[in-house]
């Protein structure tokens, strides 16, 4: 049950059980003599009691409500600081991502030198950008982030994904700055969650827009049709609070990540502020 409803349940007891005592007391000492029976003074007394103790429970109550509240506030906030300490050291770290690629180039040094060397230019790049820490870059850096992040995953998951950019022109991302890795870090998420669960080709589309100082990313992933997905469970993979915080520190708190998830796609948009520096 809700907390407003069990606190309901909580005073509606007490004022019971109060009116309950307070009428047992009042014909007991009627019994022994020591108050006289009057319908309207028995009334009153019952009624004044049910107040006071209604009262002085909801004042409790409410009291109560607010430590929980507040204590409840405080473990969501440890519990998304613990979480993006993890996540944090996880990003650092990327076990799964770096021994994926490890096996990926062990592969091909012998099948495909050439591409072996290309795949490592990638994963250099991109380890390069992961270690400099937090920070503003152009976006066109993120988009070739972005690049050599998919360039190396293509290289594993063979034809099971297909991306396709639509980017303003260059003349506009010029301008465009973004928090490094921001992109890149939900894209991630998107192939480890869907496409890693399926043997179907998945398809991505990335649409970028910057209109009235206001940058419009939105990444549209198609679910497989065939294997099943559980959609409450891929909700809960689908949080980007770390993502959303690291572009409020930059760009404010209009700043943000949403993600909508259907039974056919996964829709995500990265939503700030940016105005032209020009203007």
């Amino acid at each position: 049950m809700s907390i407003p409803r069990v606190s309901m349940y909580v005073l509606a007891l007490l004022i019971i059980t109060s009116v309950i005592s307070m009428t047992l007391i009042m014909l007991i000492m009627i019994n022994v003599g020591w108050f006289e029976y009057d319908r309207q003074t028995f009334i009153v007394n019952i009624l004044f009691d049910a107040m006071f103790s209604g009262g002085f429970t909801l004042v409790f109550l409410l009291y109560f409500l607010r430590r929980y509240r507040e204590l409840n506030a405080l473990k969501q906030s440890f519990e998304r600081n613990l979480s993006a300490q993890n996540d944090v050291i996880k990003a650092r770290m990327a076990p799964h991502f770096f021994f994926n690629t490890l096996n990926t180039l062990v592969s091909l040094i012998e099948s495909n030198p050439a591409r072996a060397a290309a795949l490592l230019q990638h994963v250099s790049a991109l380890f390069r950008a992961s270690f400099s820490g937090e920070r503003e870059i152009s976006f066109e850096e993120e988009i070739a982030l972005c690049e050599h992040y998919l360039a190396i995953e293509s290289s594993r998951l063979a034809d099971k994904l297909e991306v396709s950019w639509q980017l303003p022109d260059e003349n506009t991302m010029y301008d465009m700055v973004i928090t490094a890795l921001t992109l890149q870090s939900v894209l991630e998420k998107m192939l480890l969650n869907v496409v890693e669960m399926t043997t179907e080709t998945i398809y991505i589309s990335i649409k970028v827009t910057w209109q009235q100082h206001q940058v419009a990313i939105k990444i549209a992933v198609e679910l497989p049709k065939k294997t099943l997905i559980i959609n409450h469970e891929l909700r809960q993979h689908m949080d980007f609070y770390i993502q959303a915080e690291r572009l409020r520190a930059y760009f404010g708190q209009n700043a943000n990540i949403k993600s909508k998830v259907t039974t056919t796609q996964i829709i995500t948009i990265i939503n700030y502020p940016l105005h032209d520096v020009g203007l």
